[in-house]
């Protein structure tokens, strides 16, 4: 199999010489895409009722196409998923990814046009195995060897449309040449199925057996997968299992909070890679183990723009394209793409860390931010908080979740619900360095918590292991891209979360 590994080498490095291109002349790169998108557009119902054939530059492009959300794109999307073609994108959209997260109940069902399928999903993943290829030049990873990637569900919609919904991992599985899938492993059927539970059981079966050396996923699945592959070969350390693994690569959460455990899994050590494949398409990665943020993926069918964060609650908020871009604010991220999504607002929030090449971390979720009292946190600084105390306290967490406390008879402040993997052994005195590392993160937070005076300490109640994912049970999210919401301006979910909590 060395062979294969071998011409492998030779077509990734051709493939990171073409991204390295594009990357050089990134403005020019977004306007052929710009121009590309417009032309795939015009002659569809939505091109038509925004006289697409009268936009000549990007101006034109904002004025007549105002920024919308999912739900002003529904009535759109619902005609598509009923078979029509031409509604948002050219021909007829076989595949919509679906994308609930727990920011609210009901599913959204995002259109994944052939286009934006090969040219953006799965282009994605290329650019950034070729990246992989470029610095580890010794690599082996597709020699002889299995990669494990989690896929979610797919079913069918529309059965006389023949459209099909599912997670956007799962439609990609679905679609890979049959070549791709001879290096993966479980077979088609177990990727797909719809039970979690069910599915983690039979690819710890397979894979505790075989030769794995990489595994994409979300960190909190990819871990009770690793600890049932643990559980069945009897060993200390995956390590142990897999001498040969080279490689995880994350996405959907920040996975700093994750990396202490798989450290621990991999006492020999691996590469991590930070990969940003939306519902909506793959729009950055992480080029080498030491950049700061993700490289946007320019040539991939998707046009970006950037809304200020304090621009988001105006009635026609300003949008910034990327030559306008600047470090270290924070930005609404707005996209056209190549399956009709015009001027759509993700609902995730990044920050420049590079402008040449243009690098992004993401910040969090427009939906998902605690300013009740004027304290402007966001999942970042949690997070980073939430590491920082961690390394100083001994401990672990495999999930999150906060919301304020209103000011009635006392004073305000946020309580935390944490589901640890490894308690620490004073949970009161991990609370009070918890706060103080907000406070040093969070100048605003900071201001609040001064002496107490508009801010109480936060509040920490920790529930045992396994409640974040009955909870989502329970709502009929479990598993997929589905996951636990961070932080809320209400009470909702952290009420549902106590009272799972009690139930157990």
């Amino acid at each position: 199999m060395k062979w294969i590994n071998e011409a492998l080498k030779i077509n990734f490095a051709w493939k990171f010489k073409h991204l390295q291109q594009i990357n050089n002349t990134p403005l020019e790169t977004q306007q052929a895409t710009f121009n590309q998108l417009l032309k795939g557009g015009k002659h569809t119902l939505f091109g038509k009722e925004h006289h697409f054939e009268s936009i000549q530059n990007y101006q034109d492009f904002q004025q007549q196409i105002p920024i919308r959300t999912y739900e002003q794109l529904q009535p759109y999307i619902q005609q598509m998923m009923q078979g029509k073609a031409d509604v948002l994108w050219r021909g007829k959209t076989k595949w919509f990814s679906r994308s609930s997260g727990t920011t609210g109940n009901k599913s959204k069902y995002i259109p994944v046009s052939q286009e934006n399928l090969y040219q953006c999903h799965l282009k994605g993943g290329h650019d950034m195995m070729a990246a992989w290829y470029h610095t580890n030049p010794d690599t082996k990873i597709f020699s002889g060897s299995k990669g494990i990637l989690m896929g979610g569900e797919i079913m069918p919609f529309d059965t006389q449309a023949k459209t099909f919904v599912g997670d956007v991992s799962a439609i990609m599985i679905k679609n890979m040449p049959f070549y791709a899938k001879y290096f993966l492993t479980p077979d088609v059927n177990t990727s797909l199925l719809s039970d979690w539970e069910e599915k983690i059981e039979k690819i710890a079966q397979q894979a505790v057996h075989q030769n794995i050396t990489n595994i994409s996923g979300v960190p909190t699945w990819t871990l009770l997968l690793f600890r049932r592959i643990l559980e069945l070969s009897g060993k200390e350390t995956l390590s142990e299992v897999y001498p040969n693994f080279e490689l995880y690569s994350h996405g959907g959460v920040h996975f700093e909070p994750y990396r202490s455990q798989f450290e621990s899994l991999f006492p020999h050590g691996i590469g991590y890679r930070n990969g940003y494949n939306a519902s909506e398409g793959f729009f950055a990665g992480q080029i080498r183990p030491n950049d700061k943020g993700m490289q946007l993926l320019l040539n991939n069918g998707v046009f970006f723009e950037f809304v200020p964060l304090e621009e988001l609650q105006q009635e026609h908020p300003k949008a910034y394209t990327l030559e306008e871009v600047e470090l270290e604010k924070d930005y609404a991220l707005v996209v056209s793409t190549n399956a009709g999504l015009w001027r759509y607002l993700v609902g995730d929030t990044i920050r420049f860390v590079s402008l040449f090449p243009h690098q992004i971390q993401i910040t969090g979720r427009t939906a998902q931010f605690i300013n009740v009292f004027g304290e402007e946190v966001m999942v970042w600084n949690t997070d980073k908080a939430l590491v920082k105390t961690c390394q100083m306290i001994p401990a672990a967490v495999a999930d999150y979740s906060i919301a304020p406390i209103f000011m009635q008879h006392e004073k305000g402040g946020h309580e935390w619900v944490i589901e640890f993997k490894k308690t620490p052994t004073d949970v009161a005195y991990f609370a009070k360095e918890l706060d103080l590392n907000l406070q040093k993160i969070n100048s605003d937070y900071a201001a609040k918590r001064y002496k107490s005076m508009a801010l109480a300490p936060l509040k920490l109640n920790v529930v045992p292991e396994g409640t974040f994912n009955k909870w989502l049970k329970s709502k009929g999210k479990l598993g997929g891209q589905n996951k636990v919401p961070r932080l809320s301006a209400n009470r909702q979910y952290i009420e549902e979360i106590l009272l799972q909590n009690r139930k157990n």
